[in-house]
């Protein structure tokens, strides 16, 4: 992977006469250097999609559609069944959520945030940490939902 040298043949025999001396190449080889560089974008394209917020949540169904998304990347506040609050994976305290909230806001662009609340939690501390979210500086609050969830317009036109 570094320069190499260029000798000189004389005759068909690979001797070095003394006082001659090898020149520097001045081509570089890329070749190395290119599959190096094909081998981490397919372990990049391979990892990213793995590189999500990890916390083990049941999200309920709905038929809703998926939000658009942003160039930058989306916070995350999750409500786990056993009612801890995480920002994206770590955990904060209830009491600490506004203000912990108000400095992240103030370094974001965007002022989405996407809440994520298992299906066993209350209404009333979703509702809770909605209040925390907006008092924080997030008015732009996406609900995160798995879909296939019941089609209620189907059932309406049924009945």
């Amino acid at each position: 992977m570094g320069a190499g040298v260029i000798q000189k043949e004389t005759g068909g025999k690979r001797r070095r006469r003394r006082g001659t001396r090898a020149r520097p190449m001045a081509e570089i080889n890329v070749t190395p250097f290119v599959d190096v560089m094909l081998v981490l974008l397919i372990i990049f394209m391979v990892a990213a999609p793995l590189m999500t917020v990890g916390v083990p949540v049941e999200l309920p169904k709905t038929a809703a559609g998926a939000l658009p998304s942003d160039a930058e990347e989306p916070l995350t506040v999750t409500i786990a069944a056993d009612g801890r609050v995480l920002i994206q994976t770590t955990e904060t305290d209830i009491a600490e959520l506004v203000t912990k909230l108000q400095a992240i806001a103030s370094e974001r662009a965007s002022t989405r945030v996407y809440l994520r609340a298992d299906g066993a939690v209350a209404y009333e501390q979703v509702v809770q940490v909605m209040g925390a979210l907006n008092a924080g500086g997030f008015s732009d609050i996406g609900l995160v939902t798995d879909t296939g969830g019941p089609d209620l317009n189907a059932d309406l036109a049924g009945n």
